[in-house]
Formats: C-alpha cells, sequence, structure tokens
C-alpha cells in the first residue's frame, strides 16, 4: 500500500511543473491611473493581437487619441505586430482606462527586454500617475470652492 501512495503523489508533482510552464508563455503587469486598473499579459510569441475586455482594441478605444495612449510603448519599443496583448481593464472613464493600460504595457515590455527602460522613462510611461480627483468637503461647495461670502 505504501507504493500506492507514492506513485500518485509523483504524478502530482509532474503536472504542477508542467502547468507552471504554461505560465511562462506571457509577461504579466498591471497599470494604474486614477480609479482605473489594467491587467496586462504581453505573450512573448505572438502575431500583433490587442484585446481589452476580449474586444478589439480599435473597438474599446474608438478615438484616434486614447488608441494613440495605448500603443505608445509599443511604437516606442517597436513591438507593435510582434507581441499578442490581452487586457483587463476596470474602474474609471476612457481616458483613465486608457492610461492604466499603457502603464501596463510599459511595465510589461520592461519584463521583456530590460533595455526598453531608457526610451519608456523619459517618454513617462513608467511612473504612476498618482493625481486623482480630491474629495468634497463639508461646508463646500466642491474639494476647495467656498460659497460666497455675505456681510449681512
Amino acid at each position: 500500500m505504501v507504493e500506492e501512495k507514492t506513485q500518485p503523489i509523483a504524478a502530482d508533482v509532474e503536472e504542477e511543473t508542467t502547468s507552471s510552464k504554461k505560465k511562462q508563455d506571457y509577461l504579466y503587469a498591471v497599470g494604474r491611473r486614477k480609479s482605473a486598473v489594467a491587467q496586462v499579459r504581453v505573450y512573448k510569441k505572438g502575431d500583433g493581437k490587442f484585446l481589452v475586455n476580449e474586444k478589439d482594441v480599435n473597438k474599446y478605444f474608438p478615438s484616434a487619441e486614447l488608441l494613440d495612449k495605448v500603443k505608445s510603448p509599443l511604437n516606442l519599443a517597436g513591438q507593435v505586430d510582434k507581441l499578442t496583448i490581452t487586457v483587463k481593464v476596470k474602474g474609471g472613464g476612457a481616458s483613465g482606462q486608457a492610461e492604466a493600460v499603457r502603464h501596463g504595457i510599459s511595465r510589461a515590455l520592461l519584463l521583456l527586454n530590460p533595455n526598453f527602460r531608457k526610451p519608456l522613462k523619459k517618454a513617462g510611461f513608467l511612473t504612476r500617475d498618482a493625481r486623482v480627483k480630491e474629495r468634497k468637503k463639508p461646508g463646500l461647495k466642491g474639494a476647495r470652492k467656498a460659497p460666497q461670502w455675505t456681510k449681512r
């Protein structure tokens, strides 16, 4: 009976090592901006597909300005048609999501090749932009605007 118990354990170890090899097919990074969070997977052996929330990037970000923001790290690194990218993004608005995706792609490209660091850093794509909307304070109309003062 001891022999029977040792054999399944060895098979379990084999399965774990093969599944961990499958996980190495892509590079994972997280990008953030305002309240948007983007989980980016960059597949090394790719054909240029770019999906955001299981939609084509051109459909998800229809404006040219947002599309340029998203693809700018790939253009800078010269990896536009060489990699397959899938992104899950949630929270925030369109602009915040686009910048979160850009931040995540930049971080993943850095894992792919450390030589990309200098141009990405110079363009400001590796810095997490921490600016968020300031909260409204009691007694004020907004975060800072006070009601008009009257003497009498």
